[in-house]
This record gives C-alpha cells, structure tokens and sequence, in this order.
C-alpha cells in the first residue's frame, strides 16, 4: 500500500490527471443531464386533495352561522359596485353574512347581528334608521363598519360625534396611504395609490375615543383607518375611498378589529412561476445584453440569468414552478413540425426540479386556447381552426414532456399572455384530466378586460384556480400595492416573470439585469421580513393549500380563560390570521401561534380542534 502511495505521489503527470478526472465528472454529470436519466426528486409539502374531499368556498359558507349584516343598494353607483367586492371578501374570510338591498327591502330587524357593514357613502340611502343603529352600537354593544368614505351631509353630521369625528370639511386627494407597522403586514411605510383622487374626507378626531391605523401621506396625513368605542359597542370607519380588488386587505384588516379575537383563513403560501421556461432561446444578439454583457442571449441566459435565479432560489428557499413552451411557431391547424432543443430543455427542466421547483404547461406555441377572441388589436395572435387542433398540439406539448421528463406529474397550466377562452378550459379539463390548476391574473386591467381574471376558488372536481397578483422583476405602485393587500387578505405571493424580461424594454430591460435582479431580490427581502412563516410552493402545492382554505370554516367559543376552534372540514392543515383585540394568547394546542405584527398573529393549526389559553 505504501509502495502504491509513493508511485502516486512521484507520478509525473498527476497534475493532468486531476484535469482528467475533472472534466470526465463534469462530463458524467452534463450527461446524466442531457440524457434523460431518472431522478428521485423532491416530495410534495402539500398534495392535492382526494375528489371526495374537496369542498367548495360557498359549501363551507354555508354552515357558518349568519352574524354579519350587510346593507347596499343597487340603485347607488358606489354601493352596487363596492358589493360585489365584499361578497367574495366575507367569502373567503368564512364570515356568515345576510346582505340586504335597499332598493328592494328595507332594513330588517339588526340586533341579532354582531356587525352592521354599511356599503354607502351617501348615508341618505340609509336615512333616519341610521340613529338606530348608533343607538344599537351604543346600547347594546353592536358593531358598525363603514368602509367606504362617508360623503358629507345631514346625516353624517348627525352621527360624526359618535363616530369619532369632531370636525370635517372637503375631500383632499389620496396620495398614498402609510399603515401603522403594528396594524398591517408590510406596515411602518407609505404606499402609492395609482389613479387617486380626491377620495379622503378631511376629518379631525376625537383623540379620546379614537385610534388610528392608516393615514394620508405620512404618519401626520389625513386619517383613512380608525375605530371608535361608543358605549359598549364600537365603530371602523375607512376614509380612503378606493374599493377594488387591490385594496381587500384593508377592509380584511379593518374587519378584523371587531370582537375580542378575530380570525378567518388564509392559504399561507409564496409560488413564484416562470413564464415560458424551458422553451427555446432566442437565437442571436441583444442589445441591452450586448451593452450589459457582451455576449448572446444564449450565453446570458445559461451562465448569467438562470444562475442568479438560482441563486435567489438558494437565498429565500423559493421554489419555482417552470411553464414549457415546445415552439413560438403560429401554427394554429395542429400542424406540429417544430424541432425543440431537447438538450436545453433538458438542462433548465432538470436543474428547476432538482432545487425542488415543479414543471408545468404553457402550451405547444405561444397561441392562446381559444377559437374566436377579439383582442383588440393589442396582440397578435391567430384563433385556433379548430377544436381538434388544439387538442392535437396540446397532446404534442405533453407527450413531450412526457419523453423528457418521464417521471414527473405536471397539472398546472398557465395560458400564453393569460389568455384562455371558455372553450379551450373545458377542453383541458376534459382532454387532459392530469391538469388540476388553472392560473390567470388576479388584478383587472382595463386594457386587458379579455384576461383569465381569476378569484382564488376550487370547484367540485377539485379544479383550482390559482391567479398570479404581480409579474416582472419591477413591480409598479399598482402591484405593490397589491401584494401588500395580499398578504394580508390571503397571507400570500403569486408572482410570475420571463427569462425575456431582461430583453424586452417594456419589462425594464433599458436599466439592464443587474439592476432588475437586484429589484427581484429586494422584493423576496421584502416578502421574508413581511411574512413570517410564509410557505415556498411550487404550484401544485400551492393549489393544494388553496383547496384546503376553500373547504376549512372556523367556530370559535369564548371562555372566561380560553378560546376554543373547532375547524370544520378539516383535513391535515389549516392556517389562519388571528388578532387579539381584547384578549392576549398563552397556550396553544393542536396549532402553533406565530408572531406577526401588533397583535396579529398567524396561526398554523394540525388538528380539527385548537385551544387557545388566554394570559
């Protein structure tokens, strides 16, 4: 053995071999990954319920018990459009509701209710029996919420002391909007409102009986969040006007500030999808990479882009979920000719599964599943000829798949440019039975009103659809202010970007990868340090904790000492936002309590019961 050591030691030419060695392990490992070998890859933190098991968002409503009373009208343009908004938000939250139209009934018998939420910024609608229901508040320890801002006129002044007002005057314009960072996930900063108007009543509060959690500007601005005590009951008032989809994590908040304990399910989870990946890459130069770089997008997009996404990936412990595309052709007759680069698909698809990241579909070409669509001149894209010939290039994109990575179950689908036309859903869910999750947009474009706009909802196959909130490495004050509302409606992040992103100077390409990269990660900071326990998905597993929210409905019973929650449709995992308003948590069992902002907690149950010990 000592004599084999010395001939090593004294071998002329053992620094070659060591290059020798070197490089037949790089070639081993480049064709293990070229050559479709088998990998045992990464388990699933959540799976897909069984059919039996799913339950619907409405089926889980229904048996709540009805505590809230809404009232609106249809004949009030402000009302019948902030509804529809707390329809799906009362929804989600599992807030059993009664909602009362004005202009056809009027205002039933209320003091069986624990919360009155008035849908009116002109309280003329509501009229005298407003008094009413103030004496409500006060006499019998009701709640009132107003979410939207309250016009001036005779019968505001009437009740402006009650509400905490002590002097008003004109709507100033809303800015942006700073949150207390003990009131809201991603607080302790101002937010942008795009499209703004004068939409904030300039009010002076009582200081007394008043607490503010959001305001104009700055922490000195106008008051847009505040609750009020009057006698046993108390009042929330929003004076910040905005009513759409982008903003529900205020009202979810505002909500939330009523009783001793509030609570209501949240998905709690972070998926982040990359659009058209793997696909082929471009072929040639570009500019803002040759400025950048000084070579080819290839080379950028193999030893530049995909190791900093990797890199991101290892930092925040995102999983990302991959969307193949086999061909940018515009065949639309189910003509299949295209020749994919195997090898690279290979190569990216591998390395994303190995960081325990998910494949899914994005489509044969980048044609969008639909037969007849106007898209307004905005793109340019065909119809499809015909039923068939979607399916056959669709087939032609999974049997691919299927070669390549022969060992993967892939069931989510996101259409090209978010386009999906009811006839091209129903052929997937009827063609291709593997897919499971449907992903669109979450926030509307009054641009792109032809979009897949999605709610976060599973119907009784246990389809799931799953929209993506913001895009891009940059994200503009409108999605800012979205995923800020996101984590705090649903404690979730959607995101979907391109590797083209970097190419394209619509998406920022002009200030160059470095600088969007360094944006990308800002925003993952951003998301770690807001969001405490918030899970990394891949899309599957995102899907299954969407499913899991939808089906769970929380009864909770007060003690003098504890709470206790029995979790109806429970099945393995449920998370809820908790705050406690009145009461400060101990002890918890069947859960965990986690820690988020003032008195905000998230709370993570594994069984159907959950006692929590009061201090």
């Amino acid at each position: 053995m000592g004599s084999l050591k010395a001939k090593i030691q004294n071998f002329r030419f053992k620094g070659t071999l060591m290059i020798v060695l070197v490089f037949a392990l790089i070639a081993t490992i480049l064709f293990i990954e070229l050559s479709g070998v088998r990998y045992r890859y990464a388990q699933k933190e959540l799976t897909l319920l069984p059919k039996e098991k799913i339950v619907t968002k409405t089926e889980a409503l229904s048996a709540v018990k009805k505590e809230i009373l809404v009232i609106y009208s249809t004949a009030d343009k402000a009302s019948s459009e902030a509804y529809p908004q707390f329809e799906v938000m009362l929804t989600d939250m599992k807030k059993g509701n009664v909602a009362i139209d004005l202009a056809k009934n009027p205002i039933p018998e209320f003091k069986d209710y624990s919360i009155i939420i008035i849908l009116f910024t002109d309280l003329s609608f509501v009229g005298a029996p407003i008094i009413d229901i103030c004496n409500w508040v006060h006499d019998d320890g009701g709640n009132v919420y107003f979410p939207l801002t309250i016009d001036k006129n005779a019968y505001s002044a009437a009740i402006e002391n009650r509400i905490g007002i002590e002097a008003s005057n004109d709507n100033t314009f809303l800015d942006s909007i700073y949150i207390n960072d003990d009131f809201m996930l991603g607080g302790g900063k101002s937010y942008a409102v795009t499209d703004g108007y004068e939409s904030a009543r300039t009010v002076e509060l009582n200081p007394k009986t008043t607490k503010v959690y959001a305001r104009e500007g700055d922490k000195n601005g106008v008051p847009l969040i505040w609750e009020t005590s009057y006698g046993k009951g108390k009042f929330v008032v929003n004076n910040f006007g905005m009513c759409d989809k982008a903003y529900r994590g205020f009202f979810a908040a505002s909500l939330s500030l009523f009783g001793d304990v509030s609570i209501y399910p949240v998905i709690n989870g972070s998926t982040f999808y990359l659009d058209d990946f793997p696909s082929q890459i471009p072929e040639g130069t570009n500019e803002y990479i040759a400025r950048d770089f000084g070579t080819t997008v290839r080379d950028f997009y193999i030893n530049i882009w995909w190791p900093d996404m990797m890199n991101l990936s290892d930092k925040y412990g995102v999983k990302y979920t991959g969307l193949a595309i086999e061909c940018y052709d515009d065949a639309i007759d189910g003509t299949t000719d295209a020749i994919p680069d195997t090898g690279t698909f290979l190569n990216f698809g591998n390395m994303l599964l190995r960081k325990g990241g998910e494949l899914g579909y994005h489509g044969y070409n980048h044609q969008p599943l639909c037969l007849n669509r106007d898209y307004k001149g905005i793109y340019d894209y065909k119809a499809w000829k015909d039923y068939g010939s979607m399916k056959k290039a669709f087939s032609h994109l999974v049997d691919f798949c299927d070669e390549l990575f022969p060992d993967v179950n892939m069931s989510v689908y996101v259409p090209p440019s978010n386009l999906l036309a009811e006839e091209g859903r129903g052929m997937l869910i009827r063609e291709f039975p593997q897919i499971k999750t449907l992903s669109g947009i979450y926030l509307p474009d009054d641009i792109l009103d032809f979009a897949l706009l999605q709610e976060y909802e599973v119907d009784k196959n246990g389809i799931v659809d799953q929209p993506r909130i913001v895009s891009g490495c940059q994200l503009d004050d409108f999605m800012t202010m979205g995923a800020m509302s996101e984590l705090n409606m649903h404690y979730i992040n959607n995101h979907f970007t391109h590797p083209d992103d970097a190419l394209d100077p619509e998406r920022g390409a002009e200030i160059g990868w470095k600088e969007l990269r360094n944006s990308f990660d800002n925003y993952m900071k951003w998301l770690s340090t807001s969001a405490p326990r918030l899970r990394n998905f891949t899309g599957t597993e995102f899907s299954a904790a969407v499913q899991r929210f939808a089906a769970v409905a929380p009864k909770t019973q007060f003690f003098e000492d504890k709470m206790v929650i029995e979790i109806e449709n429970f099945y393995d995992d449920a998370q809820f936002l908790i705050r406690f308003n009145e009461k400060k948590a101990d002890t918890v069992t069947g859960g965990r309590l986690t820690h988020l902002t003032g008195n905000l907690y998230l709370l993570e149950a594994d069984r159907k019961t959950i006692t929590i010990s009061f201090k």
